[in-house]
């Protein structure tokens, strides 16, 4: 298994995985000619997608799923709350998934993870193939439930959020409302947060962590370095960070 980000942040995020030749993609949220620029970007073709897993219904993740499905006739999946609020439960390519109950696809097994976060009904996901390898995708959730330090435990790779810094949410543009909403239990991992989980999650066996959805405006990246290396036992310039307009490395388990 293979794979890389398309892209991470407020104004989108994708993810690709890999196994062998066929796979899926976590999340869309760029149009339709961004995203296939991003898949040649990191040398996928299309064809080689077998669905869309999507997180939520924000726009940043979910804008282009339905755009990009329909051209490649693929199916995506989504919980029905996601579905029922981007208006897809017509859709004959939508297929509903429920939290805990795998999903088979492209040699994947996809176990859908539910999240606290501000949205219809939320999820995250873990993938595993055939040689038990496993991939945390975890981002777009306000706090660590017991259920989630659970599932992600004995993780090979995480992706995972680490979207602000408190004192610079506080600080920062956004109006009181909406910085309540970021830091609050159904909001975004802060940095903090995000070196938490990794604590806990932590064993022999990970390989890789790369941290995404690095807000703009609420974070520094040399502040989310600095913050990681110390749960990662690295030096700050060792830690992965994503980028939002740049597809990563491919990272192979």
């Amino acid at each position: 298994m293979r794979y890389a980000s398309l892209g991470s942040g407020s104004r989108g995020n994708a993810t690709i995985v890999l196994q062998e030749d066929r796979g899926v993609l976590i999340d869309c949220g760029f149009n339709r000619k961004t995203i296939l620029q991003r898949l040649q970007d990191a040398n996928v073709d299309p064809r080689q997608l077998d669905g869309v897993f999507v997180t939520h219904e924000h726009g940043d993740h979910a804008k282009g799923v339905a755009a990009l499905c329909e051209v490649l006739n693929i199916p995506f999946f989504a919980s029905f709350g996601t579905a029922r609020k981007m208006q897809w439960t017509d859709n004959p390519l939508w297929r509903c998934i429920h939290s805990d109950q795998v999903v088979s696809v492209g040699g994947l097994a996809v176990l859908p993870v539910v999240v606290p976060h501000d949205a219809e009904e939320p999820l995250q996901f873990v993938l595993e193939n055939s040689t038990e390898k496993r991939l945390g995708v975890l981002s777009d959730l306000g706090s660590l439930t017991p259920h989630i330090v659970s599932v992600y435990q004995r993780c090979h790779a995480l992706q995972v959020e680490a979207n602000h810094d408190p004192m610079l949410l506080q600080n920062g543009p956004y109006p009181p409302s909406l910085r309540a909403r970021v830091a609050g239990n159904f909001g975004h991992l802060s940095n903090q947060q995000c070196a938490e989980l990794i604590s806990r999650v932590r064993w022999d066996g990970l390989q890789y962590v790369t941290a995404g959805h690095i807000s703009e405006k609420n974070n520094d990246r040399a502040l989310v370095s600095q913050t990681l290396s110390q749960a990662l036992e690295c030096a700050p310039h060792e830690v992965s960070l994503l980028q939002q307009d740049q597809v990563s490395a491919w990272r192979q388990l």
